[in-house]
């Protein structure tokens, strides 16, 4: 089974590209690769506003936030699966309608129904990353392997 399934508009968009781009290097586990996509002074708000994740809501801000987010919360899930649903580029983002199911090392798997919105410069690198979902909507989904 693909990680990615694409049920949606996918013209051509820099945003997009990198939305595409950040999805894989996360499905594939490739850390640096997923760190490059980034500018140095990018945030991430994943989800967006406090959370289990990040309390403080105040999300995870350049190259060190964001290498933390992929060592605290990416690298603990052993396999993630993105079904994107719909997509929409204009500007500088791109927002995709998502769900996410990630599978835990034990087996147990979360479904995340999202909205995910990248903004990218004028290079195609990641400014932003801003992750709209529940946290206790998602918790609700956990099956025990």
């Amino acid at each position: 089974m693909d990680a990615i399934t694409w049920n949606a508009p996918d013209a051509d968009h820099p945003a997009r590209r990198a939305a595409r781009a950040s999805m894989t290097a996360v499905a594939e586990g490739r850390k640096d690769d997923w760190l490059d996509l980034f500018t140095p002074d990018a945030l991430i708000e994943d989800p967006v506003g406090p959370s289990f994740l990040d309390p403080s809501g105040g999300g995870h801000r350049g190259r060190a936030g964001t290498e933390a987010f992929w060592t605290n919360f990416i690298s603990t899930i052993a396999g993630f699966r993105f079904d994107i649903a719909d997509s929409f580029a204009n500007g500088p983002c791109c927002a995709n309608v998502a769900t996410i199911t990630t599978t835990t090392h034990d087996g147990s798997t979360m479904t995340i129904d999202c909205v995910l919105i990248y903004t990218v410069d004028d290079a195609g690198r990641i400014t932003s990353l801003r992750a709209h979902w529940e946290p206790d909507r998602a918790m609700a989904t956990i099956t025990k392997a």
